[in-house]
């Protein structure tokens, strides 16, 4: 277990470029199986979800060689696999395996999702996509068990976008017999990765990024070479870093596009932002103005920039407000940057925040992935030491995050959580 310790006060100036994207890494991953040939994946970002799912692609009969940032893989040898409980429950996207599974080898058996404490996330569309498609699945012990000698066209709407049943069932989907459509489709930059990365093996899919997804379903895929794309939301991590710490940050190799929904409101907030073709530069030399947002599917504000920005709004003058409309618990982050002096109430699913001038260094944890990149961010910016504890949640989704904050001037270091305790100890007793 390991803390990273943060020394505000530092305005972080510099350019940073962000590593492969978690998502799309980890929804192509959940891929792969279907392919009868080698595939090359560059660009993969080394992270702890990352890890954990190349090593349930082994358990399952892959082969899986890291070389440099890439990740050669080989699906040949698949097998069936009863991965066990423990295996699967640090990570949601272990589930998208079920799918995949079925259409290659005709039967699966994966334990019920897990993943970060946001709330609930059910899997109601992936299961009735399944079944539509021909599959038999049944709930034993707190598993899917399914078979499906065979998978067949159909068509499915969804009431609210779902990335991650429209990812699931539109990779199934490529070797069902004939046709399967997706409406009211997510419309996530990580799904047109995906389709490209499945097109690329000879599948045929058509309309994503938009709402209506077509499959027409194919023999076989074949190998290939893909690369992942930047992510998105590390990459609007660094650029509120940069608002936060009133710097100078500029993000290399990102498509504006993506970040059109935050940027508007980093602007709102009177942020100054500058566009280019492949990179995004924030900085910011006093308080930012109160904003209200609504997290919602993609192209809206994304879910998981609102807890980061959560911390910039801390420090804004006057009340933000920000509503959170997928899930009911990510609000985890509120009560520990109350620690750090922030002024937030939650009300259902609405944190209303009244600005404070200034932020002061304290002992917080984090709760989620993007919890722990906020109480980061704000950490940046308090006057005095912060320590954030279960980091392990901040390496579930950012490459290298304390040495491309250092890169940027941030005064911030892992240490070892015993470590920190005993020399936490030794400063109470001198």
């Amino acid at each position: 277990m390991h803390v990273l310790r943060i020394r505000g006060g530092n305005p972080l100036h510099g350019s940073v470029t962000v590593p492969g994207s978690k998502n799309a890494a980890l929804a192509i991953l959940s891929s792969v199986v279907l392919s009868e040939g080698p595939i090359v994946l560059h660009n993969v970002p080394d992270v702890s979800d990352v890890r954990i799912k190349v090593g349930l692609l082994k358990d399952f009969g892959a082969t899986v060689e890291w070389r440099e940032g890439s990740l050669f893989i080989d699906c040949r040898g698949l097998k069936y696999w009863r991965p066990d409980e423990e295996s699967m429950r640090p990570i949601r996207t272990g589930f998208y395996l079920l799918g995949p599974m079925l259409a290659r080898i005709g039967r699966a058996d994966i334990p019920m999702p897990g993943g970060c404490k946001i709330g609930a996330r059910p899997v109601d569309f992936h299961i009735k996509g399944l079944e539509i498609m021909g599959a038999k699945i049944k709930i034993e012990g707190g598993r899917y068990v399914a078979e499906a000698p065979s998978l067949s066209g159909g068509e499915i709407h969804f009431e609210v976008p779902s990335a991650g049943a429209t990812q699931h069932l539109m990779a199934t989907a490529t070797l069902a017999d004939g046709t399967f459509t997706i409406s009211n489709a997510a419309m996530e930059p990580e799904v047109v990765a995906l389709a490209d990365f499945l097109n690329r093996l000879g599948a045929r899919i058509e309309g994503a990024g938009t709402s209506t997804i077509t499959v027409t379903g194919v023999k076989s895929l074949h190998g290939g070479e893909f690369r992942i794309p930047e992510d998105r939301l590390q990459a609007g991590t660094y650029m509120i870093a940069g608002a936060i710490t009133r710097g100078d940050v500029t993000v290399n190799n990102v498509w504006p596009e993506p970040q059109t929904a935050l940027v508007s409101k980093l602007k709102e907030a009177g942020v100054h932002v500058e566009e280019g073709s492949d990179h995004i530069r924030v900085s910011s030399s006093g308080r930012p103005t109160g904003v209200g947002i609504k997290t919602m599917p993609y192209p809206g504000f994304p879910t998981d920039i609102q807890q980061p920005m959560s911390a910039l709004l801390a420090l804004a003058s006057g009340q933000s407000m920000i509503e959170e409309t997928l899930y009911e618990s990510r609000t985890g982050h509120v009560s520990e940057l109350n620690r750090m002096g922030a002024s937030m109430t939650v009300h259902g699913r609405m944190t209303v925040i009244e600005g404070v001038d200034r932020l002061s260094g304290a002992t917080v944890e984090a709760s989620d992935l993007r919890a722990g990149a906020a109480l980061c961010l704000a950490g940046l910016a308090a006057e005095g030491e912060t320590v954030v504890k279960n980091v392990h949640f901040i390496d579930r989704g950012y490459e290298g995050f304390e040495e491309r904050l250092r890169s940027l001037g941030a005064d911030i270091e892992r240490l070892g959580q015993l470590d920190w305790e005993r020399e936490y100890a030794g400063r109470k007793l001198s």
